[in-house]
């Protein structure tokens, strides 16, 4: 379900599937090239030739003579999976998430399509979004969004795994690169993908993150607020 526009200070669970569930990134640089899309699209700037722009320097390297960045969205926190990916996004400007939302789905579908000489959208229609009002809801979707989906990718048994053995998972998922989750739990500094805001005063430290990530995970609370 998704109610289009939002109002300002609206927070969003978007989720964007790639079609017929296929892959929507085919190498680990496309991964790379995701994150820096959360940055260099979230702008109300755009540069055509933005990839070759910052091709040769840091990841959110920001070229001299590029305007101030005036972020057309807040990102909260976010994770890529194989062929979908999840973010939980504030609403600042009118119109600012389907904007964005919009730029980041074209821009990954051209990439891929040049990339892989393929056609046609590599996603599946429009992206899910779903409005958040409830505290509770609010952070069993930031657990949901960062934790379930990262176990999914746990080698050592994907979830499931994860779930009977909670702290080896957390140690691999805390590093896993393509996800806020690291942020949180403070294995690294914070990314300028992310404004934390609201969700930055819900766990007062990583260590009571890591344990309402572990209710949530062992208490299934996590299919509460799971997209169909």
């Amino acid at each position: 379900m998704r109610v289009e526009p939002y109002t300002v200070d609206s927070y969003i669970h978007a989720l964007k599937r790639g079609a017929r569930g296929m892959a929507i990134t085919g190498s680990a640089s496309d991964k790379w090239r995701f994150l820096r899309s959360l940055y260099y699209l979230n702008d109300a700037y755009f540069s055509d030739d933005w990839t070759k722009e910052v091709a040769r320097h840091s990841l959110f390297y920001r070229p001299p003579d590029w305007p101030t960045r005036k972020p057309l969205v807040e990102i909260l926190c976010y994770t890529l999976m194989p062929n979908h990916f999840h973010l939980l996004i504030r609403e600042i400007n009118e119109d600012g998430v389907a904007n964005f939302m919009k730029k980041l789905g074209q821009s990954m579908t051209n990439h891929f399509n040049l990339k892989y000489k393929q056609k046609g959208s590599i996603f599946q229609g429009s992206y899910k979004g779903r409005t958040i009002t409830d505290d509770n809801y609010f952070r069993y979707v930031a657990a949901y969004i960062m934790v379930k989906n990262v176990f999914e990718l746990y080698p050592r048994g994907g979830l499931e795994g994860a779930m009977k053995d909670f702290n080896p998972a957390w140690e691999w998922g805390i590093k896993f690169p393509f996800s806020s989750l690291g942020d949180y739990a403070g294995e690294r500094k914070d990314s300028p993908i992310l404004e934390k805001g609201l969700l930055a005063e819900v766990w007062k430290s990583p260590k009571e993150f890591k344990s309402f990530s572990h209710e949530v995970i062992k208490g299934g609370k996590w299919k509460d607020v799971e997209f169909e």
